[in-house]
């Protein structure tokens, strides 16, 4: 199973638009995917018309299992939302997370367990970070393969880059271990100086960790998201689902082909 986590430590750059439309396009290659969020105020969660509030069990759930010593996914996770689409939802206490278990042992692979134990079931597991250093963060480096990172192309968005690269490096020589990014620059407007002259700088100053292309502003992403469905499900020629298509190849040439669990015989 891929594993990638999509983050930046500002809000507001396409991280969820990202997470959704990067799974949308992977299930209709008949993969299955499960998608995490890992942010308290669960965007993504919502996204799927589910209340962050109600829901019976979360990836604040996993933590708590941890917490007391127990192993494997609580009952009732992934909870599926659509054909092979899966989501583990987030809840408003994973706010709390650091205040209650930021200091405890072993919490910093919490994620990375709980996933172990859905490589059988999924091809590809996506997960929506929050915008903030913290034990969530430290969970989705320490469980992915590949780090996504939406840029907005405007002046304070490459501001919070710039702390994202500065916490990426930190934590990564803690652990010792790198992890590969991808910087994408997303709601990108040709038309509008200031978004140029973003993406000028942003390809100066981190080169090939740059993605080649641009994810464009698309208004079709926020009807997508009223109608709590994947762009690419509803208008797969859409402007903005062609060009996370392109940025799709590029991850999956960069890190090799995906091991069907269908194909394996695992249903």
């Amino acid at each position: 199973m891929k594993i990638w986590a999509v983050a930046n430590q500002k809000g507001g750059v396409g991280k969820t638009t990202t997470t959704v439309t990067l799974a949308g396009l992977l299930t209709r290659q008949g993969l299955q995917v499960v998608m995490l969020d890992l942010d308290p105020h669960g965007s993504l969660t919502s996204y799927f018309k589910l209340d962050p509030d109600g829901v019976p069990a979360s990836t604040y759930s996993l933590f708590e299992t941890a917490a007391a010593g127990g192993r494997g996914l609580p009952p009732g996770l992934p909870q599926p939302v659509a054909d092979g689409l899966a989501l583990i939802p987030a809840a408003p206490a994973l706010a709390t997370l650091d205040r209650q278990l930021g200091r405890r042992q072993g919490m910093g692979l919490v994620v990375r367990r709980a996933l172990e134990g859905l490589g059988a079931r999924y091809d590809v597991a996506i997960m929506d970070c929050p915008p903030v250093l913290g034990v969530l963060m430290v969970n989705a480096l320490a469980a992915c393969e590949r780090l996504v990172i939406p840029t907005q192309t405007e002046f304070l968005a490459l501001k919070g880059l710039e702390r994202m690269t500065r916490t990426l490096d930190m934590i990564m020589r803690a652990r010792r271990r790198r992890v590969p990014a991808t910087i994408v620059p997303t709601m990108f407007d040709p038309e509008t100086w200031a978004c140029l002259e973003a993406l000028q700088n942003l390809r100066q100053r981190y080169g090939d960790q740059v993605w080649e292309g641009e994810i464009p502003a698309d208004s079709q992403f926020q009807e997508a998201s009223r109608a709590g469905v994947p762009l690419p499900w509803v208008n797969p020629r859409a402007p903005g689902v062609q060009a996370y298509a392109a940025l799709l190849r590029a991850l999956l040439w960069d890190s090799g082909p995906v091991a069907c669990a269908d194909a394996a015989g695992v249903g």
